[in-house]
């Protein structure tokens, strides 16, 4: 249980929340696929672009949920660092099964190389989590600015505060400390940007 949770919530730490649940990695990843999806291909973007969330954002969801009915999970961030190297590898599965269909099936290419850039992008975070709690919120949220820079232009790139924010929440309700953050944002800008940018 985290210190924020046993103390009486002020201001502060009310919006943290508010950011920290509104734009929690589900949310990013479906915005971002969509928005990729749909500006770059159309009606038919969109619909690979929810193929593609429904494997990397809402299946991992329906498992975390089931882990919390099970008591095997305590909340919906995964708190606890030991626990999210179940959830991750999880993930992962569930992203490389999308990718395969997406190859496969001739899907938009900036759709697959997005698949293939959230995939990327777990395996330096679960090698990180075995000794350390690195944010997958400003690593998901990084990772996602800067496809949407590479695909749709840098203007994109002005979204960037947003993850400091993100980062800001995540501080405040002592769920990381500030260098897991900052941490979790280089590492999903860098993995996901570099494998974006090569495989589109």
């Amino acid at each position: 249980m985290t210190t924020e949770a046993t103390t009486a919530p002020t201001n502060r730490t009310i919006w943290a929340r508010r950011v920290t649940d509104g734009v929690e990695p589900k949310n990013v990843i479906i915005a971002v696929c969509l928005l990729i999806g749909g500006l770059r291909y159309g009606w038919p973007g969109l619909g690979w672009a929810a193929f593609a969330a429904l494997f990397a954002a809402v299946i991992p969801t329906l498992f975390i949920q089931r882990g919390i009915r099970k008591g095997t999970l305590e909340d919906r961030h995964v708190g606890h660092r030991r626990r999210r190297l179940t959830v991750i590898p999880f993930i992962m599965g569930s992203v490389a099964v999308s990718f395969a269909v997406m190859i496969w099936a001739h899907a938009p290419r900036d759709l697959t190389a997005m698949v293939a850039a959230m995939f990327a992008s777990l395996v330096p975070i679960l090698v990180i989590t075995v000794w350390w709690k690195v944010s997958v919120h400003t690593a998901v949220a990084s990772g996602a600015v800067a496809c949407l820079g590479i695909a749709l232009g840098p203007v994109w790139l002005l979204l960037y505060p947003l993850v400091a924010v993100i980062g800001w929440s995540r501080v405040v309700l002592r769920d990381h400390t500030t260098a897991q953050t900052i941490v979790g944002a280089v590492v999903g800008a860098l993995t996901a940007g570099l494998t974006f940018w090569a495989a589109r």
